[in-house]
């Protein structure tokens, strides 16, 4: 199995296929390597495809301290990823906690980065609900701990957010959360007690953001309520973001949509490998 090792030596189990300008793929809590099939399959075509599953992710490692998942970790293991591959920098394609990674990606090391494709962007952003939801994530946690992945995937897959994949897509919804019960439970709850329940929001990184002028796709389902206003907010601080919604969409968009995805996302590339996804003119910024 090829792996790539981080600063701290924990094993990042990645796939890749096909060639040309790279692009990278960054999973969502819920999901691993094994969820951007429809991506790498399509992508390939015209692009070298690496997707990789997160620590804590099996077949990757699963460190045992809850200290070896913060969000510094999880974008830098990114990064770990390109460097054992030799890549200099790369489209970056995340969804949720992997566009989480790739905006600090962004912020933090905005050379590595070709472009930003953030997909189910922000969700536990807001600050107002802040200590409530990482409460939640502790919660959560303990969940995975003493109940383990099988319980705790019975409950969210009912979670607002899942509701539109279940009912466009029963049987795809279904593998989604058959999946997720196979996942190891300590490493999905230290991601959740340390990433998701540690992470700043991005309403706290506004002048960061401001200055980042790398090619930005924001990418949100508009039944995706928790995801709405970050992707308005991304929207206007990013320079030079483009804002897409997809209608009657929840949360999985690459596996809700896979065919609008895919033509969202290929759209964007093309037009960012051109030189064609400047920063916004400030003449077309409405005054006042």
């Amino acid at each position: 199995m090829p792996y790539a090792v981080t600063n701290d030596n924990v094993r990042l189990y990645f796939e890749e296929t096909g060639s040309g300008t790279p692009i990278i793929f960054l999973h969502e809590f819920a999901a691993d390597h094994t969820n951007w099939e429809p991506q790498m399959r399509y992508f390939s075509r015209g692009h070298r495809c690496i997707a990789y599953s997160a620590r804590g992710y099996t077949p990757s490692d699963v460190p045992p301290s809850a200290d070896a998942y913060s969000y510094k970790h999880f974008y830098t293991d990114a990064l770990a990823v390109l460097d054992h591959l030799k890549i200099e920098k790369a489209h970056l394609v995340g969804l949720s906690m992997g566009s989480y990674s790739s905006l600090q990606i962004g912020l933090n090391a905005p050379h590595r980065a070709l472009s930003m494709t953030l997909a189910g962007v922000g969700s536990g952003s807001s600050l107002q609900n802040l200590e409530a939801f990482r409460q939640h994530c502790q919660a959560n946690a303990e969940q995975f701990e003493t109940l383990g992945s099988a319980e705790v995937a019975k409950v969210t897959r009912e979670a607002p957010g899942r509701i539109p994949f279940l009912v466009k897509d029963p049987r795809g919804h279904a593998d989604f959360y058959a999946a997720l019960a196979r996942h190891d439970s300590k490493g999905s709850a230290n991601t959740m007690r340390s990433f998701q329940g540690g992470r700043p929001s991005i309403y706290t990184l506004t002048e960061a953001i401001r200055k980042v002028p790398t090619p930005a796709l924001i990418i949100c389902g508009d039944e995706d309520d928790v995801c709405v206003e970050p992707s308005l907010f991304l929207k206007k601080h990013l320079p030079a973001a483009g804002l897409t919604f997809f209608p009657k969409s929840g949360h999985v968009l690459n596996l809700e949509e896979p065919a609008l995805f895919n033509e969202m996302v290929e759209r964007f590339i093309a037009l960012a490998e051109a030189g064609r996804w400047p920063v916004r003119d400030p003449r077309s910024v409405a005054a006042g």
